[in-house]
This record gives structure tokens, sequence and C-alpha cells, in this order.
């Protein structure tokens, strides 16, 4: 991050969470209950408060929706948008349901005196707006002009939006510009960080159903946080929304722009060498701490000669190794356990690490587990050499064709395979 930081913005203040400035970029999503369901969407609110959501938007769409809102808003874990389109009374109505928050989408409200009404109500009351630009809604105006929806024409609408608010002195606001084309939303977002210091809602609009869906939605609001751009995310995924907020809660752990607060599992991809059923026991550990919302990056790791080594950065891991597993601390075996017991202890280790501290586990380790370790490593490395992919023989059998032409049938004399474990030429 220090290679792109984070563009400085203005912040505003949505509810009782800071958006822009200096503060910890944020996760959002959003209910897909039906908002006068008051229950139910307070039900939903709630796990995605408990999956990482900072802040969530609710559609107000009808007078039952607004009316759900008042009995939303004072219950909720967390502050909650008004999602507006066409209707500028259910604007004024959410504000008059006390949310923290509205989103206007520049494309379906258009009337300038509609919302320039809606600003002066946010100004005195004190309440943000997003100016949500969506390139699938634009105003039919910037498609005459641009002929389509370009980065341009996304950026435009949002500064028209900008100059009505400004008219009536308004600028307690964010800014989205959301595309479903990955190019058209990350050069979108560029241009507008350039024009503008409001905070910037970062999002891949209709990305689809996960994984696709987080594929996409990674390759977009990741590549502008690398380059410093972003102050809240949400990923829109055809799924459960609780899949929205885990997605950018780990999206934002993974870049080291949120404090880790549940497991980060690493594991090897595995290979020749590999001791157990990597993928098995990978899925296993996920399962077995993802409960219990440990802040430790954990590795699973499929043989001893490498895989303490490799997972060095790790908090903690473990290693398989002649049925056995190497529990290792910041890459210092600590424990020899039976293969059948390597979850078990993993998930042990990991609560103790966070009750008792480093020190005091690595002080608690077994004397002889680093010499059990290396003699586990030893004997295996004996039986599969340290190549266990041959790939160092493919190398030299690719190296050889290539200069000769010979088929790979004559690299040996004896016309077998010219790798060993490789299929007749």
């Amino acid at each position: 991050m220090e290679r792109y930081p984070r563009r400085k913005t203005r912040q505003i203040m949505v509810g009782s969470v800071p958006v822009g400035g200096d503060a910890p970029i944020t996760v959002q999503s959003m209910t897909t209950t039906k908002t006068a369901d008051v229950d139910g969407t307070l039900a939903q609110i709630y796990a995605l408060k408990a999956a990482g959501a900072d802040i969530v938007r609710c559609t107000c769409n009808e007078p039952e929706a607004a009316e759900g809102l008042a009995h939303i808003v004072p219950r909720s874990p967390v502050p909650i948008v008004a999602d507006i389109h066409f209707h500028v009374e259910m604007a004024l109505a959410a504000l008059e349901a006390g949310v923290d928050c509205l989103r206007l989408n520049p494309g379906n409200l258009r009337k300038a005196d509609e919302i320039k009404l809606v600003a002066r109500e946010c100004k005195d009351r004190g309440i943000p707006v997003r100016i949500g630009v969506n390139a699938g809604s634009l105003d039919k105006r910037l498609y005459e002009k641009y002929g389509e929806a370009t980065p341009e024409a996304l950026v435009e609408s949002a500064q028209i939006e900008l100059g009505l608010f400004a008219e009536v002195g308004f600028d307690n606001v964010k800014i989205s510009v959301k595309a479903s084309r990955i190019p058209l939303m990350v050069e979108a977002y560029r241009q507008l960080s350039e024009l503008v210091d409001h905070p910037l809602h970062l999002g891949l609009t209709e990305a689809g159903p996960p994984p696709a869906g987080i594929i996409k939605g990674t390759a977009g609001i990741g590549t502008l946080l690398m380059e410093g751009i972003g102050d809240t995310i949400r990923y829109s995924l055809t799924t459960d929304p609780v899949e929205e907020a885990k997605a950018g809660r780990t999206l934002l752990e993974a870049m080291g722009l949120r404090e880790r607060r549940n497991v980060d599992l690493i594991a090897c991809p595995s290979c020749g060498r590999a001791e157990i059923d990597v993928y098995r026991v990978a899925q296993e550990a996920q399962a077995a701490l993802e409960s219990r919302e440990i802040p430790l990056q954990v590795a699973v790791m499929g043989c001893v000669v490498n895989g303490p080594g490799e997972a060095r950065s790790a908090d903690l891991g473990i290693a398989a190794g002649k049925h056995r597993g190497h529990l290792f601390i910041k890459g210092e075996i600590v424990r020899v356990v039976p293969e059948d017991e390597m979850v078990s202890a993993l998930v042990e280790e990991a609560e103790k690490l966070v009750k008792e501290g480093f020190v005091a586990r690595l002080a608690a380790a077994d004397k002889g587990a680093a010499a059990e370790a290396e003699a586990d490593r030893i004997e295996l490395l004996d039986a599969r050499g340290t190549d266990a992919n041959h790939s160092e023989a493919r190398v030299k059998l690719i190296t050889r064709r290539l200069a000769t032409g010979a088929p790979a049938s004559e690299s040996r004399a004896d016309g077998g395979p010219a790798v060993p474990g490789a299929p007749e030429a």
C-alpha cells in the first residue's frame, strides 16, 4: 500500500459510522426482504452485521416500506440507508422515518426542483446522500450525448447532481459510479477521483452469483483499492446478502485494510509429495475455525518438507508427514500429533494462542517436537527426493527435445518414458 497511498477525501458520517478521510474502509450490503416486514428485515440486518457489514441499505419503494423503516431504524445495530428510485415522496418519507442516509439515483429521479428539495431537507437534518450513478439507468440525455454508457457519462451524471446540490448549499455527499463491466467501472472511478474529494462508494453492479460474481467484484474493487481509491465497498451478488458482507470483509482483511477479526486460512495446492488429502483437511479446518472468530492466519500444508518454511509468516499451521502432523507457530515446530488429530490440534492451539499469546505458547512447546519433525522430514526426502513431481526431469526433457527435435520416446535408450511416472510416447 506504500506504492498507492489512500486518496484523501472529506469525511461524512452515516449515522455513527465515519466514511472517508482517515476512517477505516467500510463494508455495505442491502437487505432483500420486503422492508414492510420489520422482523424479517431486522433479522437480515443482524445477520449482515455479524458477517461484517458496517452499513446496510433497505429499499423504500412504497408507503409500507417507509412505515417499516420507522420501526427498523431505532432497532438496527448498524446505520440504515434508504434506497430511493423515481419517487421524491419516498425520499421525504424515509427522512421522516429517521434513516441515516439516502441513496438517490440521478438516472431515475431527474426533476431538478425535486432533487433540490430533498437536498434541502437532508441539509436541515444533517443527513448525507449517496449519489448512486448506475451505467444501466443514466439520464437519456447522457446516452444521446455519449452514444452509450462511458466513464465520462457516469462521471458527468454525478457532477450534474453535485451541481444541483451546490445550488442549495448541500455537500454532505458520497458518490458511486457503478457498472457491470469491470473496465468501465474502474475507469469511471479513476476519473471521478481526480475531480472530487467526496468519499467514494465502490461496487461492480449486477456481478451475478458466486463464485464468478465474487471474482468479478474483487477484480474491480480490489484494483481501485490498490490504487488508493475507495472509502466504502459493496459486493452486488445474486445470493444471500450475507455472502456480500463476508466477501467485503474478507477482501479488506486480506488487503490489510481492516484488522482481521476471523481466521484467514491458507493452504498449499497439494503435489506429489503430499501426505494427506490437503483439500479435505483444509475444508475441515476452515469449517472448524471460522465459527469461532479467531483472528489468526492459519496454514494447512500437505507435507513437512517445505510446509513450515513456506508458511513461516502464518501465525499458526500444521504440516503432514509420516501419518503425523507437525504443528508450528510462526514457523517453529511446537508439537507433533497423530494424523487423525490434526484439525482438532490446530483448533485447540488456535484458541490457546488467542487466549495466552505467542510468547506463552512458544514457551510451552514440546522440547522434542523439532527433532521429531526433522527426522520425519529427512525420511520423506529420502523416500521421495527433493523433486517429488519430477519437475526437473521434465525440464531437462523439454530442453533436450527443443535442442535436438527428438520425440520424447527417443530420449531414453531403452525406449521407455523419459520421465518417471510419465506415459509412454
